[in-house]
């Protein structure tokens, strides 16, 4: 399952109203549920229509995993591609002031529970994932977890794989890496933070290159601060070469920023988290163009320690 150039749609943005991102301008409108369904049926459906064929989603995004099951119903297309994750409980019912959007259990009981309902989008899902696996929980040393997974590999023919976040992705990673059921690897898909600002996985190149299943890269507009703003004037030289080869590709900068992910990682499925159509159609001009080796190298000196990435993270709020 390797893709060229590829891009996917993450559904996070369209699952629920709120998200970790730097906001780039007021919502005038009141919260619609029925409204906020539709919106996310149509982004599907415009990504479908505009080529996308990879698709991602979680339980933890709200009503994100119930709209894509809604709308396969309507797809007859064997290229379609899903992927999904167990873990999170999305726990805020769409309501803006909740003080707590999700709630994480890397349980057996969590994990049985959640695939009870994920399994419906066969034949569809292809990776089931660990959501945002870290090493304090110990789901990568709960044999009963790590059982189960394989079991749902062997029954279904899907790929096993998990996300990861924060300062120590590279730790989850290697860890993951090594880990063996019934003498094969267990974790043959990796979601990963990667971006301009974070690269801390460019280390592991050479692994990533030899998965049977994807390697997925999230979060290629560093939840928004990698549009150009004022928020940021630290990053201003960035911002200034960014926008210069936005002018000389005739894109826009989120375009720019997806395209360096997909130069680095040319295999990789780079997933577009646009919550409309018009940003996605944006993402997508990502697949129209070629930045020079040259330029690639220019941006892979704008990057910044993990660990100050991950700090100006928590910085962001629920919006």
């Amino acid at each position: 399952m390797k893709h060229k150039n590829y891009i996917g749609l993450g559904t996070a943005a369209i699952g629920r109203p709120l998200y970790i991102n730097v906001k780039q301008k007021a919502d005038d409108e009141s919260f619609s549920l029925q409204n906020f369904k539709e919106k996310g049926f149509q982004v599907l459906e415009d990504a479908y229509n505009n080529g996308i064929r990879n698709f991602d989603t979680a339980p933890g995004y709200g009503l994100a995993e119930q709209l894509v099951l809604d709308w396969l119903q309507t797809k007859n297309d064997s290229r379609i591609k899903v992927s999904t994750k167990w873990g999170y409980t999305y726990v805020a019912n769409f309501n803006p002031e909740a003080k707590v959007h999700e709630v994480k259990e890397h349980s057996i009981s969590k994990l049985n529970e959640q695939w009870e309902y994920s399994k419906q989008l066969l034949p569809y899902l292809k990776v089931y994932q660990i959501h945002s696996a870290t090493l304090d929980t110990g789901v990568l040393e709960n044999s009963e977890v790590l059982k189960r997974l394989h079991e749902l590999k062997k029954e279904h023919n899907i790929t096993i794989g998990l996300t990861t976040t924060g300062a120590n992705q590279t730790e989850v990673l290697e860890k993951a890496l090594s880990i063996q059921v019934e003498n094969e690897a267990l974790f043959q898909s990796f979601q990963y933070t990667y971006n301009i600002l974070d690269q801390s996985v460019s280390k592991y190149t050479e692994a990533l290159q030899n998965l049977s299943g994807p390697f997925i890269i999230k979060e290629t507009l560093a939840n928004g601060r990698l549009i150009p703003n004022n928020k940021y004037s630290k990053y201003h030289n960035l911002y200034d070469f960014m926008n210069r080869l936005a002018k000389k590709y005739n894109v826009g900068a989120d375009a720019i920023a997806l395209r360096y992910c997909s130069e680095v990682f040319p295999e990789a499925l780079v997933l577009s988290g646009a919550n409309n159509s018009e940003h996605l159609i944006a993402n997508l001009k990502a697949n129209q163009f070629a930045l020079t080796k040259s330029e690639i190298e220019q941006l892979k000196a704008f990057g910044i320690s993990s660990n100050d990435y991950w700090q100006e993270r928590k910085q962001l709020t629920w919006n």
